[in-house]
């Protein structure tokens, strides 16, 4: 037998043989067999705890080098087009030299996020210090996971944070990146899927999971929101400086107001409105509205492009904005701040008396906010309690209010969906924690500002068709006749009616509306018509918007968060000539997966602005469980029952387990269940008692007790330990006497 080698002789061979990696092609190489393989298992493990080799799965390699075949995960193109990536396997370090993939002829094109297994060399490279060649391609990115983190022996655990989720998973020694036992942690699956728990290398460490500010920054990392910029896109953004006036049309002397939010942090917006002196249009006015000239700044296939594009738009949280553009752009330069010059893209619209545009005008201009207001400030000013600031634009305020009502008009000809639904408002602390939740105040300030962006966005779709360039129109399709069936039962069982047999109309939508409206059961219609709408998305075809009953739309008004408004300003750069910063012929060619791109990204906003909004109300309901509280069913699953309480507006689940006790029959198109013995009927919109048995502010979770249904009280299950008692279905009882009777034995 060959004499045992020694450390050094072994980290030696592995330096120089790294496709040999295996331990029985070390044992092999020094002639190891037997009982001798225990020594070198020990002795391998040593050079490991030593920091001297690297051990992925089963193979052992230089710690100072990275092995000669790995997984990698493609980062985004450099300021060059070139493509780096770093290594995704346990064990091996993302951190080091940097690897470049070169590409070659036949290869599967690449992207950023993309998974490649790679044959690496190490090289001299002035800016890397390997590079990679493609084996193949791996398909989309690794499973991730966002939990808590729980120590252990052999490293540990991931309890995700998921509401459905009630998988661990499992972290490897060396793949726990030092995390602390319950911390709130990021991880993604490393090798393949297999039998058991899921493995996981974890790759960010994000705190403590019960701290206020974690709330929001859970939902950023669970849904992979962008909330850093790359050094190449802040840089650029630094060397940005305001427009000049170059050939642009000179707007400073307009009385234009901007009217948002008290803590608005961008201000893309601004107004001012005239009585048409023309005396062919009596009753008329004349209407500006200005919108940040976020094109200047953001040019096509920039670093800033590239960027925006990806996030779609901003993420707005109650703690913390996630914006589209780097601050310098969307907290300065873009924003329209008062008494500053501004560079926009500005709308001319003449309206008559009854709200109907006669005509409309575009321009490129600089432009210089008279002042920066809120809705409240406005409201009072034309309710006859201005303040200083207000009191010397008193005559602009009336004008816009003037222009409003002419709109009101048309808005009601037009019939527009006419939903009630008041928006929740969560109220932080200094501390960070929730404060108080209450439902937010609309003003006819609010609605001002809204019917003048849904004409100026009315005006911009139409202007692009006449001069049939390529745009992004935001579509909006009525619902489908399943969803108006379903909607159709839920009205009849409430008593009112929705017509059928005729092409749907937003007006036959308000008609049903109308007649639930002060009734007992308006809250669940409102309900119940919003879930029947389909969702709106972007896309070069249009298809109208059903639910603003508009045949022509598209997002002008807002893009300095949406990146949908971008490309319709670059559009409108193009078809007026105002530069050179308009539409790219890649813009124009991949306008259709843009439309798709930003559609997703709303959507994922949506879920995480929801899922934050849902973890702090756990929160601020985690010192109540055991209260009562009223609320209103707001949807019936197989599973359960959804209430909408009033007090605060959270969303809590009653388990089918926990209502009643007897079997419950459940309809999906009525969306009842039905009790089996008592026949008793539990549908939407019924008013409920329920207790608060538990709220888990980590997923954003709120269990229900049902106590009482319309006011009549139901028997609370029995419970042990916080557990409910499973229910059982009527023949329970005759099933488990037939087998009872099978496995007695009679008695000799």
């Amino acid at each position: 037998m060959n004499p045992m080698p020694t450390k050094d002789q072994i980290r030696q061979w592995i330096i120089d043989n790294p496709t040999l990696l295996a331990k029985r092609d070390i044992a092999r190489a020094f002639g190891i067999k037997g009982d001798a393989r225990i020594d070198l298992k020990r002795m391998l493990k040593e050079l490991e705890d030593e920091g001297t080799v690297t051990r992925t799965a089963r193979h052992y390699y230089d710690a100072d080098a990275l092995p000669p075949v790995a997984v990698l995960e493609v980062l985004p193109p450099d300021a060059n087009g070139d493509l780096f990536a770093i290594p995704l396997e346990a064990g091996v370090p993302t951190e080091g030299p940097r690897i470049l993939i070169m590409p070659q002829k036949g290869d599967a094109a690449l992207g950023a996020g993309n998974r490649i297994l790679a044959r690496l060399t190490k090289v001299d490279g002035e800016d890397h210090g390997y590079e990679a060649r493609l084996i193949r391609a791996l398909g989309g990115n690794p499973a991730k996971v966002l939990g808590i983190f729980r120590l252990g022996a052999e490293g540990g655990r991931i309890v995700p944070i998921d509401k459905g989720a009630d998988k661990e998973w499992r972290v490897a020694r060396d793949a726990t990146a030092d995390a602390r036992d319950g911390e709130l942690v990021e991880a993604e699956l490393v090798g393949k899927r297999q039998m058991g728990l899921p493995h996981a290398r974890i790759t960010a460490r994000l705190g403590d999971p019960s701290g206020p500010r974690a709330v929001s920054l859970i939902a950023i990392h669970q849904h992979g929101i962008p909330d850093a910029f790359p050094d190449a896109v802040v840089a650029e953004a630094d060397r940005c400086l305001a427009a000049p006036m170059g050939a642009r049309e000179d707007l400073r002397d307009l009385p234009l107001l901007t009217i948002d939010p008290p803590d608005a942090r961008d201000r893309d917006d601004a107004v001012c409105a005239e009585p048409d002196i023309d005396p062919t249009n009596p009753g008329g006015f004349v209407l500006w509205v200005a919108i940040a000239d976020v094109a200047h700044y953001v040019t096509p296939n920039s670093a800033l492009d590239r960027e925006a594009r990806k996030r779609g738009n901003s993420s707005y949280f109650p703690d913390r904005v996630v914006p589209m553009l780097p601050d310098i752009l969307s907290g300065d330069l873009c924003s329209l701040h008062e008494h500053v010059d501004r560079a926009c893209l500005a709308v001319r619209m003449v309206i008559d008396a009854q709200g109907q545009k006669l005509r409309h005008a575009f321009t490129r201009g600089l432009m210089r906010s008279k002042g920066a207001f809120s809705y409240a400030q406005v409201q009072a000013a034309q309710d006859g309690f201005g303040d200083e600031r207000t009191a010397p634009l008193l005559d602009g305020i009336k004008a816009l209010y003037g222009a409003y009502d002419a709109l009101k008009r048309a808005r009601t000809t037009r019939q527009p969906l006419e939903l009630d639904l008041p928006e929740r408002k969560i109220v932080l602390g200094e501390d960070g924690k929730v404060s108080s939740v209450s439902f937010a105040e609309r003003f006819d300030a609010h609605r001002l500002i809204e019917e003048f962006m849904v004409l100026a966005n009315v005006a911009a779709a139409e202007e692009l068709i006449r001069l049939k360039r390529p745009l992004l129109f935001r579509v909006h399709e009525e619902p489908s006749p399943q969803k108006l069936d379903s909607l159709r039962e839920v009205a009849e069982a409430s008593g009112f009616t929705l017509a059928k047999g005729k092409v749907l109309k937003t007006a036959h939508l308000n008609r049903l509306l109308s007649q639930a409206e002060g009734s007992e059961f308006a809250e669940l219609m409102n309900i119940s018509t919003l879930r029947s709408m389909t969702q709106a998305y972007y896309s070069p075809d249009n298809f109208g918007h059903f639910g603003l009953a508009l045949r022509n739309y598209a997002h002008f008004t807002s893009p300095i968060r949406r990146y949908s408004d971008l490309i319709v300003h670059r559009a409108l750069i193009s078809a007026h000539g105002w530069g050179t910063d308009g539409l790219s012929p890649w813009d124009m060619e991949n306008m259709a997966e843009t439309g798709k791109l930003i559609s997703d990204t709303e959507r994922r906003s949506m879920a995480a602005e929801r899922d934050t909004t849902d973890r702090y109300l756990a929160a601020y309901l985690s010192d109540r469980v055991g209260a009562e509280f009223t609320g209103r069913i707001s949807g019936v699953q197989k599973f359960g029952l959804f209430v909408k309480l009033d007090e605060t507006g959270a969303d809590g689940l009653v388990p089918i387990r926990s209502v009643g006790r007897e079997y419950y029959r459940y309809d999906e198109s009525s969306q009842t269940l039905t009790g089996s013995d008592s026949g008793q009927v539990i549908g939407l919109g019924q008013r409920v008692l329920v207790r608060l048995a538990e709220a888990t502010p980590v997923t954003g979770g709120l269990t229900l007790d049902l106590l009482s249904i319309e006011g009549e009280t139901l028997r609370v299950p029995s419970s042990k330990g916080g557990r409910y008692a499973a229910r059982k279905p009527a023949g329970f009882k005759a099933k488990r006497d037939a087998v009872k009777r099978k496995v007695t034995r009679k008695p000799r």
